[in-house]
């Protein structure tokens, strides 16, 4: 039987909570707050990222509930990267803070950030976060996730329209002289757009290129 929505999971025992904010009032109202969920469990509390690195070796929390700005001493993205490259099994950290530009982004899930969630989310949204990093789950604030995806989707190549015309030709398995043919051009400009389409691709074969624009979507 399942537990009721809200409940805790008897099978399995509370997440085991660190908190690391630098602000000792932020620590608190957090704390009272995960309190109040019977499935979590603070185990420690940090308001450094020194301290933080130091109680987690003790304490060995599930999930590390990490601020980004730490005032004085290393800041939340190098204790992120500290925490998760340390030997032995490490917690999961669960970056909650009030920065969302894409640079802060960007570091905290390159030093090992399970999921990036803002201060201003709905307590639900933070517990549901947090049992989601404990499981090694990305956990991701809808504006952040909509920053992410927006980045993913500026890295792919910009083909122009002949390019994407061959690369479809190519697709179907047709050469050179075929693809000629069915777009009126010749093969010498076959040659030359496919040239520039190996290079937009990072690839230097035909089935790599629609290979990769396969996993890109990039063919209609």
């Amino acid at each position: 039987m399942t537990a009721a929505p809200g409940a805790p999971d008897a099978s399995r025992p509370p997440v085991r909570i660190l908190l690391c904010d630098d602000h000792a009032v932020v620590r608190a109202g957090l704390l009272a707050l995960l309190d109040s969920a019977p499935d979590i469990e603070v185990v420690g509390e940090a308001g450094t990222g020194e301290e933080a690195l130091a109680l987690s070796a003790k304490l060995a929390p599930d999930v590390v509930l990490m601020d980004l700005q730490l005032g004085e001493g290393i800041d939340g993205v190098e204790t992120t990267r500290r925490l998760t490259a340390a030997p032995g099994a490490t917690p999961h950290v669960l970056v909650l803070t009030t920065y969302d530009t894409d640079a802060d982004i960007t570091r905290a899930i390159e030093a090992g950030a399970t999921g990036y969630l803002l201060k201003a989310e709905r307590p639900e949204e933070l517990f549901a976060a947090i049992q989601a990093a404990a499981q090694g789950r990305t956990a991701l604030s809808a504006p952040v996730a909509s920053r992410v995806m927006a980045n993913l989707r500026s890295l792919r190549p910009t083909l122009t329209d002949r390019e994407r015309d061959i690369l479809t030709q190519l697709a179907q398995g047709l050469g050179n002289r075929e693809i000629a043919k069915a777009l009126f051009i010749s093969e010498a400009t076959v040659k030359t757009h496919l040239g520039r389409i190996y290079d937009k691709l990072g690839v230097d074969t035909r089935a790599g290129a629609v290979s990769v624009a396969k996993e890109q979507r990039l063919l209609p």
